[in-house]
């Protein structure tokens, strides 16, 4: 495809001219620049120009979908035109960062610490809740499960001592995840916090009895008493301490000499953390943390019902912006010092929330794609993840989203006036039920009753009446007539429907479905440039196994240099993208070995592509998998797409109905 240079032109003017363009750089399908001012961009010209299929703005990013095949040409004509040198995806990335402001650089960091260890902070907590079922008196009868069945006691106690684990060395997760994320060594992380919650300390948990028994053991430097405490269940002391090893590790890395690196870089690094954080950062930040908690304590036990309103109400916000990932911090750090924490509680009922505000909308709207997605995603949602719901339905038409905060804060406020308290975090919606303790499950139930109801009811009765008022109107009935809300989607069935009825082409091209997994919609894809369907339409997969097999008899038409994603061309022109996961380009190819090269021939069910799940998902990216018909294609009249189990290599995804 040749590349109208003025398109171009009109590109680099509509981003504030290249002396607004700090660096820029390219991936499979889009843009990414690091403005000096993005309030200086056109957005009005960027979508009259025929180049451009969408643009948003992400994490300091400002992104331009352009489209496989094409945007390589397109970067390359701009640099040409502007003079700029090429960058790579974390130059780009890091001066991004620097757009940010302290409060999301802030948040970000958290997330990229906090995200990577969730899976096992996830299990413990259902496994916290299994024993809660076994220990909990009340439940099923007056006494315990164990106490009735003494039998059962050991299988509990094993069950708990596995559950505990990841709670009991919390400080070597994060220890972990929050090196690797300051750029030092992972293995120096895990130490760290393997020595701040080492058994010869007294455990954070024995603290508050030990002091009041003035029982505390003390460490004596020179005439420093120092009190030998541990820092089972805190935040604060390890971050703040991986923070400090990290510097100290780089700084030594680039002055000791390489051939004895081994034997002074990791020891001193070691030694001067481990000193510093029992003597000054465990002390203080200890100190600060438990203010903190001390505070919200405070704060929820004067004032219940407004913390419910504003926690329990606005929490669906806080996931829009991303926010929500500063509270896992809080959640761990209320469960260490209190022993247990009053918002995991509220965020469970609004996950149910948002999910019966979206479960809704399939008595509200007429077509079926999006009745479709109403059902999985509130699925989603009541299983304790929103994204789906929240940025597939009830934020496209609004009124979901806020009926589902109204029932969240009305649970909210209940579950405040009456404390209830989880022991665990990490099990979301209605399984959130595990996390409570069992002697709070009746007020429990009935807020989750309430965030059931309300949002479902209120959507249902006000999503209808929107759609009346619409129907009756004189306009409403003309062929052009455009409708904000729900009653956008009947016009889409409409016009759907008068495509359906006209004759059947000839060719059909049915493409399998390249991974094993689950296949959703594109709705469900957390990017913007997907979900929007601004590079064409097509379908995603949440695969089950990291392997990418070809769809049909094709020749790769195009492989990008990370490895990520490719492009196959099917002998009637069709081209075909598949995109291995969400920003992995971020990866440079770690995690992807490609098994075939541009300009290789392919028979259907032949092996593309592999890529390490594991590895993937510890780095903190989605592994959704879209697999796109990219727009602009003469020959391609419709497109059919199935949801659900698929196969790779067997199950059929998509229907590619070719004009002619």
């Amino acid at each position: 495809m040749a590349i109208d240079r003025k398109n171009v032109e009109e590109i680099v003017r509509a981003v504030g001219g290249k002396e607004n363009i700090e660096v820029a750089t390219h991936c499979v399908t889009r843009l990414r620049f690091s403005l000096y001012d993005e309030s200086k961009v056109d957005s009005a010209a960027l979508d009259a120009n025929d180049l451009v299929k969408g643009q948003f703005s992400s994490q300091g990013q400002f992104q331009i979908v352009i489209g496989p095949g094409t945007v390589d040409k397109v970067y390359d004509e701009m640099i040409q035109l502007t003079g700029g040198a090429r960058s790579s995806k974390d130059e780009v990335k890091s001066a991004a960062a620097r757009n940010q402001n302290p409060l999301q650089r802030a948040i970000k960091t958290l997330a990229d610490i906090f995200i990577p260890i969730l899976p096992a902070i996830v299990t413990a907590g259902l496994l916290l809740g299994i024993n809660n079922l076994l220990t909990g008196p009340g439940i099923f009868f007056s006494q315990s499960l164990v106490d009735v069945y003494p039998q059962w006691k050991d299988i509990a106690a094993i069950i708990n001592t596995i559950a505990s684990t990841a709670f009991t060395f919390l400080p070597a997760l994060i220890g972990w995840a929050a090196v690797t994320r300051f750029g030092g060594s992972p293995l120096l992380g895990i130490v760290l916090g393997l020595i701040l919650v080492h058994p010869d300390l007294l455990s954070a948990y024995g603290y508050a009895e030990a002091s009041t028994n003035g029982t505390v053991p003390t460490w004596n430097l020179f005439g420093w008493h120092l009190e030998r405490i541990g820092y089972q269940g805190q935040v604060l002391p390890v971050l703040v301490s991986a923070y400090i090893l990290a510097r100290i590790e780089k700084f030594l890395n680039k002055r000791v000499h390489d051939s004895v690196k081994l034997l002074v870089v990791a020891p001193v690094t070691l030694l001067i953390t481990g000193f510093l954080a029992f003597t000054i950062i465990g002390p203080v930040t200890f100190g600060i943390a438990n203010a903190i908690t001390s505070g919200l304590v405070y704060i929820f036990d004067h004032f219940a019902i407004l913390g419910g309103v504003i926690y329990g109400g606005f929490y669906a916000l806080l996931v829009i912006t991303g926010m929500h990932h500063t509270f896992l911090a809080v959640d761990v750090q209320l469960i260490g010092s209190e022993g247990g924490t009053f918002l995991w509680p509220m965020l469970a009922l609004s996950n149910i929330a948002q999910g019966a505000a979206a479960l809704a909308m399939i008595f509200v709207v007429r077509e079926q794609k999006t009745k479709g997605l109403a059902v999985t995603s509130s699925i989603s949602a009541f299983l304790g993840v929103t994204e789906p719901a929240i940025f597939g339905v009830n934020i496209r038409y609004r009124y979901p989203f806020i009926f589902g905060m109204i029932g969240s804060a009305l649970a909210g406020v209940l579950l405040t006036i009456n404390q209830v308290r989880a022991t665990s975090i990490g099990v979301g919606g209605i399984p959130g039920f595990l996390s409570i303790f069992p002697n709070q499950w009746g007020v429990f139930f009935i807020g989750m009753a309430i965030v059931l109801i309300v949002p479902f009811v209120a959507t249902v009765l006000y999503g209808r009446a929107v759609v009346q008022r619409a129907a009756n109107k004189p306009e409403a009935a003309g062929v052009g007539a455009a409708v904000s809300g729900p009653t956008d989607t009947s016009n889409e069935l409409n016009s759907r429907s008068s495509v359906q009825g006209s004759q059947e082409p000839v060719n059909i091209l049915e493409l399998a479905s390249p991974l094993s997994g689950t296949a959703v919609p594109l709705e469900q894809v957390p990017d913007p440039a997907f979900a929007e369907k601004q590079m064409g339409e097509g379908i995603a997969v949440e695969p089950s196994e990291g392997k990418v097999y070809a769809p049909f008899d094709a020749t790769v038409a195009h492989v990008i240099k990370s490895k990520h994603a490719l492009i196959l061309e099917h002998a009637s022109g069709v081209q075909v993208l598949i995109h291995v996961g969400i920003n992995t380009v971020s990866l440079k190819g770690s995690g992807f070995t490609a098994r075939k090269n541009i300009g290789d021939k392919v028979q259907a069910g032949e092996l593309l592509l592999e890529f390490d799940m594991d590895a993937i998902r510890a780095a903190g990216y989605p592994l959704i998998t879209p697999i796109i018909i990219p727009a602009g294609q003469e020959m391609v009249e419709r497109i059919e797409e199935k949801s659900g189990p698929v196969t790779a290599k067997q199950t059929s995804i998509l229907t590619v109905h070719l004009k002619g």
